[in-house]
């Protein structure tokens, strides 16, 4: 049954409770997905090294090397998405796999609905972004982007972004001038299942101010509009201001 269905997105399942694995591999199946699975993080970072997986399922509370250790050590030497499931839903746990690279986050116990909705949403993320007329867009002398390439050139330096910072970055800046509100961005990025989730926002703002902003305490291009959304400088027209969508 898994072989007839092999066509469609590769799921690595990771945890160390072979009955979670089955549920997740006898449900994934049934909806289109392939799924392998590994027990542990270092079973997982092999199988990531030779399967190709299209996005990992990784549970956090494992022994000997935990969720985030993998991740962490998967980050040296991959992009794949990664979805972390845990029985925890403290928000510092959720900070913590979203700075290690994580995509998304799902609190044990889940519905099959909820985490094939959250599969789908990371996948459509990482469908290629369609780049303006110019593959390079220069915003001022300190910044441009390579859409081609996903990354930022900082003070004539290139910076890579991860999947889901170069689209948040993308659509600010296809609206330069205009606040865009959270559940707009949150939608359109991450998915519409997503709108409710503003700290996956706010901590994705910080990265980008991070890779790009000359003072990210004192943003020049990715200012806040409080309680509203963010806004991109206006670079196209700097003499207009604009304060709603």
């Amino acid at each position: 049954m898994a072989g007839s269905r092999s066509s469609g997105p590769l799921i690595l399942a990771v945890d160390d409770e072979e009955k979670i694995l089955r549920f997740i591999r006898m449900n994934l199946e049934l909806e289109g997905f392939h799924v392998i699975s590994a027990t542990s993080g270092l079973e997982a970072l092999q199988r990531v090294r030779t399967a190709f997986p299209d996005l990992v399922l990784l549970d956090v509370m494992m022994p000997e090397m935990d969720g985030f250790e993998t991740l962490r050590l998967l980050r040296d030497f991959s992009d794949v998405p990664v979805i972390m499931l845990t029985v925890r839903s403290d928000e510092e746990d959720i900070v913590r796999g979203l700075e290690l690279g994580a995509d998304d986050y799902v609190t044990k116990p889940f519905s099959v609905r909820e985490l094939t909705s959250r599969i789908r949403a990371v996948l459509r993320r990482q469908k290629p972004f369609l780049p303006p007329e110019a593959a390079i867009l220069k915003i001022d002398d300190y910044l441009s982007v390579d859409y081609n390439l996903k990354e930022a050139i900082v003070g004539g330096k290139r910076v890579k972004l991860r999947p889901t910072e170069f689209r948040l970055l993308a659509l600010l800046i296809e609206n330069a001038g205009w606040v865009v509100p959270h559940e707009t961005l949150l939608a359109k990025v991450w998915g519409p299942e997503y709108r409710e989730e503003t700290n996956y926002l706010r901590l994705y703002v910080t990265y980008l101010r991070q890779k790009i902003e000359p003072d990210p305490s004192n943003p020049r291009y990715i200012l806040t509009e409080r309680g509203v959304g963010y806004r991109f400088v206006d670079f196209r027209h700097p003499q207009e201001e604009r304060t709603s969508q």
